[in-house]
């Protein structure tokens, strides 16, 4: 029988991260979308502005809504880590770690979202598609309630 309460603390921290992720992504989605100075400069320096802008703000709009929901938050923190890696990267290679006089912060939020999903990911690897078939140790750790109840009667 499995025990249930790290299952329980599992699922918690699992869902702390989830809104970390999903409130920082969420957070940027204003400038993203409503063409503000500063998302404009980041777009226009990669030399993707304005579809990039627009495109990146939907993938992370995505991102967040599968975060918050508990069947895809995996492909959620995938999305997720995708898009904070190319933000990662634009920052160590065109833009700089300090963006118009920001000190940082939005690097250091792209580090935070990245970081987040990366262990959303890692405590969800057993429901990732195709992959988690081949984790059943994990699986039967944190079985759903549903399945380890039908074993026990």
């Amino acid at each position: 029988m499995n025990n249930p309460i790290p299952c329980r603390i599992h699922t918690r921290v699992s869902w702390g991260f989830q809104i970390v992720a999903a409130a920082i992504l969420a957070q940027t989605l204003f400038f993203k979308f409503s063409g503000a100075e500063e998302s404009k400069y980041i777009f226009t320096t990669l030399g993707v502005e304005p579809w990039g802008r627009v495109g990146a703000g939907m993938a992370e709009l995505v991102a967040v809504g599968l975060l918050l929901s508990r069947r895809y938050a995996i492909l959620g923190s995938i999305l997720a880590m995708g898009v904070m890696s190319g933000a990662i990267l634009s920052h160590l290679t065109r833009l700089g770690i300090v963006v118009q006089n920001d000190g940082g912060l939005l690097f250091t939020l792209a580090i935070i979202t990245f970081g987040s999903s990366a262990i959303v990911t890692w405590l969800r690897r057993y429901q990732i598609p195709i992959v988690g078939d081949w984790l059943p140790a994990q699986k039967a750790t944190c079985a759903a309630p549903s399945e380890s109840t039908a074993h026990a009667h």
